[in-house]
C-alpha cells in the first residue's frame, strides 16, 4: 500500500467482499452499491448463478464500475489465496464453535489488519449462508446482533451493515492491532490450505486419523491453527516437521515390509 495514501483509503482498499454462490443478480448489484457508498472497492464473486446481467447493473445504479471491476472465480480457494485474514459472516452457532465476535468488534480488527495485507470478508448464499466447510476456512466469524425475534437480513442488507461498520472502524484514529509489529507476514489462505492438506496426508499415513471420520480431527486441528494466526515461518516449520514425520513413516513401513518378506533361507 502506498504510504502517502490516507489511512482510510489504505485500509478500505485492501478489503475484499466475497459473495459465494449468489443466486439473485439483483443482490450483487445492491451489494456493489452498498460497497461504493462506504468507500470499499473490491467485490469478488464465487460461482454466481448469473453474472454479468442487466438486473445487477440496474440495481447497482451509480456503482456499475464496481461490477465492471468485480473479480469472478470458480472456487473459494481462489478468492482467499493471498489473504492474511479471512472473516466469515455467520448468524448461528455451530456444532464445533469458532471465534465469534459482533460486527463492530470484528470491523476494528479487519480495518487494522487491512493496512498490512489483503482481508477477505465472506458472505454466503441467500437461503443458508456459508457452509461449515467454508466457515472453517476463516480465522474469525462475525455476526450482526439483530433483533433475536426477527434476525434474518437480506444479503445486500447484511453487506450494507458490515460495510458501514468497516468504514467507521477505518475512520478511527486508533485501530487496535496488537500484532502490527510482527516480524513475519501472516500465512495466507493458500499457505494454510497446503499446511492442512499436508497434515491430513501425514496423519493418515501414520494411522492417527479415523478413516471413518477423518474430518472431525481435521476440523479441530484447523480451528486450533486458525485461532493462533500462524505466520509464514511458523507454517514452514510445521511443514518441515511433517516432512520429517513422512520420512520416518516411509522408513518404518519399509522395515515392516522387509520383516514380513520371506528370508532367502526360507526359499531354499
Amino acid at each position: 500500500m502506498n504510504p502517502s495514501e490516507p489511512p482510510l483509503a489504505a485500509a478500505l482498499a485492501n478489503i475484499r467482499v466475497v459473495l459465494l454462490h449468489t443466486t439473485l443478480s439483483t443482490n450483487i448489484g445492491a451489494a456493489a452499491r452498498a460497497l461504493k457508498n462506504m468507500g470499499l472497492q473490491q467485490l469478488w464473486l464465487v460461482a454466481p448463478a448469473s453474472f454479468p446481467d442487466r438486473a445487477a447493473s440496474d440495481r447497482a445504479a451509480g456503482a456499475r464500475d464496481l461490477l465492471e471491476s468485480a473479480v469472478v472465480v470458480e472456487t473459494l480457494e481462489e478468492a482467499i489465496a493471498d489473504c492474511g485474514l479471512v472473516v466469515g459472516t455467520s448468524a448461528r452457532t455451530r456444532h464445533i464453535p469458532w471465534p465469534l465476535v459482533d460486527v463492530r468488534t470484528g470491523a476494528a480488527q479487519i480495518a487494522a489488519e487491512a493496512q498490512r495485507h489483503p482481508v477477505a470478508v465472506l458472505f454466503g448464499r441467500e437461503d443458508r449462508g456459508l457452509t461449515n466447510d467454508e466457515l472453517q476456512r476463516c480465522q474469525l466469524h462475525i455476526t450482526i446482533p439483530a433483533n433475536p425475534d426477527y434476525s434474518a437480513l437480506n444479503l445486500a442488507m447484511a453487506v450494507q451493515v458490515i460495510a458501514h461498520e468497516l468504514r467507521m472502524a477505518a475512520l478511527s484514529e486508533h485501530l487496535p492491532d496488537p500484532m502490527a509489529d510482527w516480524d513475519v507476514p501472516f500465512a495466507t489462505g493458500d499457505d494454510l490450505d497446503r499446511l492442512f492438506g499436508h497434515f491430513e496426508q501425514t496423519l493418515g499415513a501414520m494411522g492417527f486419523l479415523n478413516p471413518d471420520a477423518p474430518k472431525q480431527a481435521m476440523t479441530r486441528l484447523r480451528r486450533l491453527f486458525q485461532r493462533t494466526r500462524l505466520d509464514r515461518m511458523e507454517v514452514n516449520i510445521l511443514r518441515g516437521i511433517l516432512t520429517s514425520a513422512d520420512q520416518w513413516v516411509t522408513r518404518a513401513k519399509a522395515s515392516e515390509d522387509e520383516d514380513r518378506s520371506p528370508s532367502r533361507d526360507d526359499n531354499t
